[in-house]
């Protein structure tokens, strides 16, 4: 695995400019499009919560949605060093943010991965890896707040 300094270059376009700018808060659109060289871009907009379109992912979406993600990478990595041949993997990821007038955060994340490997295979090893994959997570040694991981490993058949 490469080691040292990575960067990620992002661009993020505000598309929600609906004829007046942000000349008071409900006269502008959230939408933006988020951007990355030779990727397809994300529609963008905040929760609805906030006057964003629910069609569009919105940051606290991509937030979970990188947790989940970095999780589940590093967990295939880990069970494919130890020889746990992973079938299926699905995560119904949910994050929990607390708003208040003073501002928000996020106060949990928990992933609820459901894990299915080969037959034959380690179920124990299997779920144990699931607490190496998050000592290591990229995203997960990033936050200040807590990611819980409840994960569910069986098996199948092939």
């Amino acid at each position: 695995m490469a080691s040292g300094e990575h960067e990620y270059r992002i661009d993020v376009e505000w598309t929600g400019n609906e004829g007046s700018g942000t000349s008071g808060y409900r006269a502008y659109g959230r939408n933006h499009e988020i951007r990355a060289c030779g990727k397809p871009s994300i529609p963008g907009s905040a929760d609805p919560a906030f006057r964003g379109d629910a069609s569009r992912w919105n940051p606290e979406d991509l937030l979970v949605a990188s947790a989940s993600a970095c999780h589940k990478l590093w967990y295939l990595h880990l069970c494919s060093d130890a020889g746990i041949v992973v079938e299926r993997y699905r995560d119904e990821a949910v994050g929990t943010m607390l708003d208040t007038a003073a501002g928000g955060r996020f106060t949990k994340i928990v992933l609820h991965p459901h894990v299915s490997i080969r037959a034959g295979g380690d179920v124990a090893l299997a779920e144990a890896l699931h607490h190496k994959a998050h000592e290591k997570c990229y995203v997960a040694n990033s936050v200040n707040f807590p990611i819980e991981c409840e994960p569910v490993v069986d098996t199948i058949e092939v």
